[in-house]
């Protein structure tokens, strides 16, 4: 019985698709891998729960998506998102269907900063309180006004549900986000959302992912028809959503936060409710890997994919 290939599986790579850029920020990794294997260079192959995966009633695989571009709406703030890469392990109860994302130990999500319209004159000046309207006299040169937005983990992807993907507008993860706004006069401590009152996203499909492709490798990473791993690959996908609400940023300019984050809220009218706040990306492309007959390698499964991806690691 080919597990991955004819069952869980699909429903899994369709779902992963719809979740592209959306889940939480992380350091870039410095591990590249060989062959097939490229494009899961964060995946939690190490996790227990990963390990655990026995291949008949649990079976574990790999997700890599990215998505080029995109748009964003937080309050009265509208800026284009940068190239993201999403990666996690999937958990797939074979019995119940239930499937489980995993993130990695930094989080799923790396994605490149982007600049804020505007910059810091246009997050918080003109301002009729003295001490703001001072900041804004100094921001004289580029260095000073130029604020970058990433987006970051708040928590953990919960409620995934793969088989929503194949429903247009249905939701198939929770996403707790935050974003840090970064400039030398607002610090690092400077944030839309917080772990404990987080942006929660909730993505949903606009586009079907209308392109596949799929193909067998040896655990090494080397293409070849009768290998025991299997590599899906679908693109052309699209996400959206317009239900979440945005907390207000918090933390801003160190000391002077309490003068700064109002004026910033105000503003840039934060907290926004649900209604008030859009995400798009486009171009979306999906990676999945793991064993097509996951019983082949049980009840070790995920020792297995755990050994196979290190067999791969080139750096």
């Amino acid at each position: 019985m080919r597990i991955l290939k004819h069952s869980v599986y699909p429903a899994v790579v369709a779902g992963a698709a719809m979740i592209a850029v959306l889940g939480t920020t992380a350091p870039a990794s410095a591990t590249t891998l060989r062959g097939d294997w490229a494009p899961f260079t964060r995946c939690p192959v190490g996790n227990a729960s990963m390990l655990a995966a026995d291949g008949n009633n649990v079976v574990a695989g790999c997700l890599a998506t990215n998505s080029p571009s995109g748009s964003v709406k937080l309050g009265n703030t509208t800026m284009s998102t940068g190239a993201s890469n999403l990666q996690l392990g999937a958990l797939i109860n074979t019995s119940s269907g239930k499937q489980t994302a995993v993130a990695p130990s930094g989080g799923a999500i790396v994605a490149a900063p982007v600049q804020v319209p505007g910059g810091l004159l246009g997050l918080m000046c003109p301002s009729s309180i003295p001490i703001v309207s001072q900041l804004c006299a100094e921001i004289t040169n580029s260095k000073l006004n130029q604020v970058t937005a990433t987006i970051e983990a708040a928590g953990n992807p919960s409620g995934l549900n793969t088989s929503n993907a194949l429903s247009q507008g249905a939701t198939v993860i929770t996403l707790p986000v935050k974003i840090q706004l970064s400039n030398p006069i607002l610090g690092s401590g400077c944030f839309i959302g917080s772990n404990s009152d987080p942006i929660v996203l909730h993505p949903k499909t606009l586009v079907v992912p209308p392109n596949s492709s799929s193909g067998n490798f040896d655990t090494n990473g080397k293409s070849d028809p009768n290998g025991s791993m299997l590599l899906i690959t679908l693109s052309g996908g699209e996400l959206a959503d317009n239900t979440f609400a945005v907390p207000g940023a918090s933390g801003c300019a160190g000391l002077l936060a309490p003068i700064v984050d109002p004026v910033l809220n105000l503003k840039e009218g934060l907290p926004s409710a649900s209604g008030n706040n859009s995400l798009t990306l486009d171009n979306v492309t999906l990676d999945i890997a793991g064993f097509g007959d996951p019983t082949s390698v049980a009840p070790h499964e995920g020792q297995a994919l755990s050994k196979a991806w290190h067999s791969a690691v080139t750096g």
